[in-house]
């Protein structure tokens, strides 16, 4: 009898799919649909949701991390990101609130490996003169651990390395083989593809006469390929500074190993005005055809956001932005001989490269400075931190304590990056098909990226030529983006008819963060004078503010409570969603757009130390922010 049902109910489902509108029952049985089904989302093939990491993190077993007490290695720094509770190297349980969805190691590969080597006092460290007494001032601690660590630091910038231990940590040692096959084998074992991306990388530490050229670099790859290579350092005989070294091995690395690779430019506000030059020589070169190509082929990403500064644009070149004073860093790095300069500081921040590279655009026929936006932590304790409530600083001596806050990081002749102005940036999202190093991989080359200071905001961005408020009637207004536009990081198509270029663009808040104030579009372009100008568009805002008689919209207001560091969402908006047309444009002209979303104000780290320590705070100490998002811009570049 249970037989002659089931049957009964088989047939009857059967009878009732050959009968279902729209699908012959030939169709169901051969496993065939519409052209158009009923899902919206059957048929989607665009990334749908942002991939959060970091392209910037040390270990142990970078030079500077170690020599300043840095004693965990990769197999923590991957297992904290995935989200894991561990202890850091100052003995304190630490753990992500949310954790990444992908992450680029980039232990730096100078003298890679020396630090744990220094910490146990090898034989090998201490029969060189130099390393016992680096050792002896590791060993004693506090201070003198402190001063060993900046001459190492020192000795290195300056090229003065002692040629035993440069010998022994250098390309053709032993031991640098094997702390290279430690790093490539420790991302393979984190790597879970679809769950969790860990990208084999490292940093290229150029640092010639103190000015920071750093680059990372990430691969595409596995231990197959990664293995068959190791990476290239800055220290002669054994490397070189100049950028173009860097992109002679990338070149090497793809045509001996059939594999791929890309680099990222190190945040340029200690690179004293070298890390975007112009018509100018820099370090080593000559910006020509071969630099701007190769450039333009191997970095396009930026590092916008970081510990160290936020390099977005500085009030000097930007004096119209009310937001250009952001955590800037405007103290010159290592043996710089004299303060910032306007000339230099416009060789350091993204916008005002992004100008430049229209105009060397102009005069080569190639954009280098096409790069898209993200942000890094560069922390040099294995710990991706980039949570105000959560900030475990940039070195072992800046972990959490009563002190820090009023600890300088480094002084010199010039001032002093006092311990309050660290900064607890800050992460990149990446708009990709899927979680795999493929995945991620191809979109950092297309430059579908965007930096945060920290927060998870949500950030979209489309250009095209007929967006309009019809396009903003949905939950995914990126099936109208991908259709009829491109997203960030691309160029606009053809121009269509004699309008100006719409922008489609929606912000949405970090689940767990403050609201959003408001959504800016900052354009860039090179006029037919041949001058470059900059013009920043409030184009969607919370609350009922409206713009005064100048154009300028009120703040949003302040909710902070310093005395529990703590803010309410009384204010602002949750998400913001707008078209807007170029009021501005001129079908003429070179130019550049990127949205920059800001968060309504909330407490900076030292609030949370001066509440948990029962700390008083300088005075010049910076309480509160409005952390922000920077999109990969989209380019319009005139026909013919």
């Amino acid at each position: 009898m249970r037989r002659l049902l089931n049957g009964v109910v088989v047939l009857s489902l059967v009878a009732g799919m050959a009968k279902a509108d729209g699908v012959p029952s030939e169709a169901a049985a051969e496993g065939t649909f519409p052209e158009k089904p009923f899902s919206p989302y059957a048929n989607r093939n665009f990334p749908e949701r942002p991939l959060w990491g970091d392209t910037h993190l040390h270990t142990g077993l970078s030079l500077d991390a170690g020599a300043f007490g840095n004693t965990l290695l990769p197999d923590t720094a991957w297992a904290f990101a995935k989200g894991e509770k561990v202890v850091s190297s100052t003995g304190q349980p630490v753990r992500l609130a949310r954790p990444l969805d992908w992450m680029v190691l980039t232990d730096h590969t100078d003298l890679m490996g020396f630090a744990p080597d220094l910490q146990a006092g090898k034989p090998g460290v201490l029969a060189d003169p130099k390393g016992l007494q680096w050792y002896e001032g590791y060993s004693e601690g506090g201070q003198a651990a402190a001063e060993a660590a900046f001459d190492i630091i020192g000795n290195f910038s300056q090229m003065t390395l002692p040629e035993a231990l440069l010998n022994s940590y250098s390309p053709g040692a032993d031991g640098f083989a094997f702390t290279w096959e430690h790093i490539v084998m420790a991302a393979e074992r984190a790597n879970e593809p679809g769950n969790f991306t860990a990208f084999i990388g490292f940093e290229w530490t150029s640092v010639p006469k103190g000015f920071n050229l750093h680059r990372n670099v990430m691969l595409r790859d596995g231990p197959i390929r990664a293995l068959q290579v190791v990476p290239p350092v800055t220290q002669p005989p054994f490397g070189d500074t100049n950028p173009n070294s860097l992109y002679e091995w990338l070149e090497d690395y793809q045509a001996r190993t059939g594999g791929r690779a890309v680099a990222f430019a190190h945040n340029g506000n200690l690179s004293n005005g070298w890390m975007f030059p112009t018509e100018d020589t820099y370090h080593g070169g000559k910006v020509d055809e071969e630099y701007v190509a190769n450039r333009a082929k191997w970095e396009p990403h930026y590092e916008v956001t970081q510990i160290k500064g936020d390099g977005e644009t500085h009030p000097f070149l930007s004096p119209d932005d009310e937001f250009a004073d952001y955590e800037n860093w405007d103290v010159g790095n290592l043996d710089i001989t004299e303060l910032k300069t306007e000339d230099m500081l416009a060789g350091e921040y993204a916008r005002e490269a992004l100008k430049r590279g229209l105009m060397l655009e102009e005069k080569f026929g190639v954009n280098p400075y096409k790069f898209g936006m993200g942000g890094g932590t560069d922390s040099h304790t294995s710990l991706t931190t980039a949570e105000e409530d959560n900030y475990f600083g940039k070195s072992v001596s800046a972990e959490p304590s009563a002190t820090r806050v009023l600890h300088p990081f480094v002084e010199s002749d010039l001032g002093a990056f006092e311990g309050h102005t660290l900064v607890a940036s800050g992460y990149t999202a990446v708009w990709a098909t899927e979680n795999t190093r493929s995945a991620i991989f191809d979109a950092f080359k297309r430059r579908e990226t965007y930096a945060t200071t920290g927060p998870r905001i949500w950030l979209r961005m489309f250009g095209g030529w007929d967006f309009n408020d019809d396009d903003l009637q949905t939950r995914s207004i990126a099936e109208a983006g991908y259709t009829r536009g491109v997203p960030m990081g691309s160029d606009l198509r053809p121009q269509e008819g004699d309008g100006a270029p719409t922008f489609l663009i929606a912000a949405g808040r970090d689940p767990i963060g403050a609201n959003l104030d408001r959504v800016q579009v900052i354009k860039g372009w090179l006029d037919t004078d041949g001058t470059l100008q900059e013009k920043v568009y409030d184009v969607a805002w919370s609350d009922d503010r409206e713009p005064d008689g100048s154009g300028m919209l009120p703040d949003v207001g302040n909710t902070v409570d310093l005395e529990t560091a703590s803010w309410q969402n009384s204010i602002g908006a949750s998400e913001l969603t707008t078209v807007w047309t170029d009021p501005d444009f001129d079908p003429a002209e070179r130019a550049f757009y990127y949205v920059r979303a800001l968060e309504i104000p909330t407490p900076r780290w030292v609030v949370y130390d001066k509440v948990r320590f029962g700390i008083e705070l300088p005075e010049e100490a910076q309480l509160t922010h409005q952390e922000r998002a920077y999109s990969s811009p989209i380019w319009y570049t005139p026909e013919g």
